[in-house]
């Protein structure tokens, strides 16, 4: 008779970043968004994952890769400024109750995610959106063109 085996799949932080910012951009993707990662934002911060809409709208993402990085990590306030909707990517195994309940919140591995709980919409200015949507697509350009 066979031995039941057990496999316990443990990752670093470096690649649990990696696997929940490749599923929350996937994700993204399938809900009509056009994902750029590690966009650097008029404020200096860098946004993990910001993506725009079919309408224009954006969205930011930011990714923690457990509770460590949550708790040592409160720049996420100021990234409302530069979205329409702003949402935190964790993994499965992140202990979600310990997040605010403002955001909203997509849970993700390195195959994809699902919304567990949707962003609130703050509408930015026309002309903020106007400018973002002009360095989004300037930098999806030079990214583009990167041999």
């Amino acid at each position: 008779m066979a031995a039941a085996v057990h496999l316990e799949l443990v990752f670093s932080r470096p690649e649990t970043t990696q696997a929940v910012t490749r599923g929350a951009a996937r994700l993204l993707l399938d809900m009509g968004y056009a994902p750029l990662m590690e966009v650097c934002l008029p404020n200096g911060r860098r946004a993990d994952v910001m993506a725009m809409g079919p309408r224009g709208d954006i969205v930011i993402c930011e990714v923690k890769s457990g509770l460590d990085d949550y708790r040592v990590d409160r720049k996420w306030g100021e990234y409302g400024p530069f979205c329409d909707a702003f949402y935190f990517a964790v993994a499965p195994e992140f202990p979600v109750d310990v997040l605010p309940d403002e955001p909203g919140l997509i849970v993700a591995d390195g195959f994809g995610g699902a919304v567990v709980r949707e962003a609130p919409v703050e509408v930015l200015s026309p002309a903020r959106r106007k400018a973002l949507t002009i360095a989004f697509g300037r930098l999806g350009a030079m990214r583009s063109m990167r041999l």
